[in-house]
């Protein structure tokens, strides 16, 4: 249990394991279960030695007990905490890439999962980074990192105290801010969402506080047909996303 407490910042399966060798980040060493030298697990161990990243093999039931997640798949990386960045950061990515910011604002996201499908989801869509809340929303975890599929590495996340203020930021910045909400008057693809934008995506079961929703410029809704009147955050997000996405290749 002690060893388990002890490396609480692990990087855990092969393609996430692998896709945080490529990044190039700081690991501090790679665990494989003894016996595990087979498919990706060769490329994990070249990638590891090139990167002169230490491997030690360790015995199943062992690894077992380390693991934060049952299908680690035989391996699991220990990284230094991860390294939140600033809002600045983010709109600075923004101008590295030549592209007016396109920013994911989550308020108190609590599942790790979809944390980590959201993640992804914004990686591929061009999202320049998310904000969350230090309080009442899940960190950045091993979870989060396996579910992105390593889009954790690629993706700037700022962690702030105060979202309201974060949202100020962005507007001195420029940024029109859009919330998602079930009672908004209009749908999501009849707004324009092009040019400078920061998408809110509220929790899983209340949806976005009051005060960050009368902080959002607009609201927005996807059309409900079904008996069940709510989306999964995450499936939620990439609908926003990638209506931004579409508008803006138009």
């Amino acid at each position: 249990m002690q060893e388990k407490e002890h490396y609480n910042d692990q990087v855990e399966g092969r393609n996430a394991v692998l896709e945080l060798l490529e990044s190039g980040k700081d690991i501090n060493k790679i665990f494989i279960s003894k016996g595990e030298r087979h498919g990706s697990i060769f490329k994990i161990i070249a990638k590891a030695k090139e990167n002169k990243v230490m491997i030690v093999e360790k015995e199943k039931k062992k690894m077992d007990e380390m693991a934060q997640n049952k299908n680690y798949q035989g391996v699991i990386a220990i990284v230094p905490p991860f390294e939140y960045c600033q809002i600045q950061d983010i709109l600075q990515e923004a101008k590295k890439r030549q592209e007016e910011p396109f920013v994911l604002i989550l308020d108190e996201i609590e599942d790790p999962h979809n944390l980590g499908s959201i993640i992804r989801t914004a990686e591929t869509a061009g999202v320049h980074g998310i904000i969350i809340p230090k309080r009442r929303a899940v960190a950045v975890n091993s979870t989060v990192n396996k579910v992105s599929a390593g889009a954790v590495q690629h993706m700037k996340i700022s962690r702030v105290n105060n979202l309201s203020e974060a949202i100020e930021q962005l507007k001195k910045e420029g940024l029109w801010i859009a919330g998602t909400d079930i009672n908004a008057q209009e749908y999501y693809y009849e707004h324009d969402l092009t040019g400078p934008i920061g998408i809110v995506i509220g929790n899983e079961g209340k949806g976005i506080g009051t005060k960050i929703k009368n902080n959002c410029d607009f609201l927005l809704k996807i059309p409900m047909k079904g008996k069940v009147t709510s989306l999964n955050a995450s499936v939620s997000t990439g609908i926003i996303l990638y209506e931004v996405v579409k508008q803006k290749m138009k």
